[in-house]
């Protein structure tokens, strides 16, 4: 099994959307997938079939995928306050 290796070519004048650096946009494909990185800030994504970007997911707190923490029951038992007796 032979797998040709990736040609991942410049792109004159390009822009990167995240770090506004000129000719650092680099273009390949991947499965017939046209995608693009920057080589100055790390920026990646791929395009549609249009030309259209569809980034990737930034991983972030607020995406990680959090398991449920183990179902755990305790009771609770309240006690009045003297002290806060209404008058």
């Amino acid at each position: 099994m032979t797998s040709t290796p990736t040609t991942k070519r410049f792109i004159a004048g390009a822009v990167c959307p995240a770090c506004s650096a000129m000719d650092t946009i680099r273009m390949y494909e991947v499965d017939g997938v046209p995608n693009r990185e920057c080589v100055s800030c790390g920026y990646a994504d791929t395009l549609d079939e249009r030309g259209n970007s569809v980034p990737r997911e930034v991983p972030t707190r607020v995406t990680k995928v959090k398991q449920p923490a183990p179902a755990t029951s305790q009771t609770v038992q309240f006690f009045p306050n003297p002290r806060l007796k209404k008058k």
